[in-house]
């Protein structure tokens, strides 16, 4: 900081913004916990300037992801009849629904909709299982069982039956709402 200054206002701001920083206490240990905000003004009932403090306490969740949970995880793909009905017997043993995707390789709306449904199954993670289907590359019998007519068609099953579905042509983010809603009716 310079003792002459040809604006009043930098020295002003130097000086209080070199002493606002050193009382900041933003950072401990890698949690954002305080931060006092100081601003001048003048205190009528005492007829003198004093500079008021106000503290604001921040979460330190809104700046920081859940590094002990992984943000995606990876559906596991279904090849016929017979690992569905495995899968829907284990799900039924356990009283949990599953999410099937019917997508397709060539399928454009399918390949975005797939990494946003693996973060979905990132957060849904102990409640549910997510699992996909290729259409071109499994036996139409297992098509037909799911009765697909349309790609991505995203179901959710329970007690060994389809309860509801999600037909998604329209934009990713619609897709994964109307998902999510789907899921919350049944978890």
């Amino acid at each position: 900081m310079s003792v002459w200054a040809p604006n009043s206002q930098i020295l002003y701001r130097e000086f209080y913004q070199n002493q606002r920083d050193q009382k900041q206490q933003l950072w401990n240990n890698g949690r954002c916990l305080q931060k006092s905000c100081g601003y001048f003004g003048f205190d009528r009932m005492n007829q003198k300037w004093k500079k008021n403090t106000v503290r604001r306490d921040w979460r330190v969740e809104a700046l920081w992801p859940d590094l002990s949970r992984p943000s995606t995880l990876e559906m596991e793909p279904i090849n016929d009849c017979d690992q569905l009905d495995q899968i829907l017997l284990r799900a039924q043993e356990l009283s949990q629904p599953i999410l099937i995707d019917w997508m397709a390789a060539w399928c454009r709306k399918c390949i975005y909709l797939k990494p946003k449904l693996e973060k979905l199954a990132a957060e849904y993670d102990t409640k549910m299982k997510f699992y996909y289907v290729d259409v071109n590359k499994v036996p139409q019998g297992l098509v037909k069982r799911g009765n697909i007519t349309k790609m991505p068609t995203i179901q959710l099953w329970k007690d060994g039956e389809m309860k509801e579905e999600v037909i998604g042509g329209h934009k990713a983010w619609l897709v994964i709402e109307e998902v999510r809603q789907m899921i919350q009716k049944f978890v």
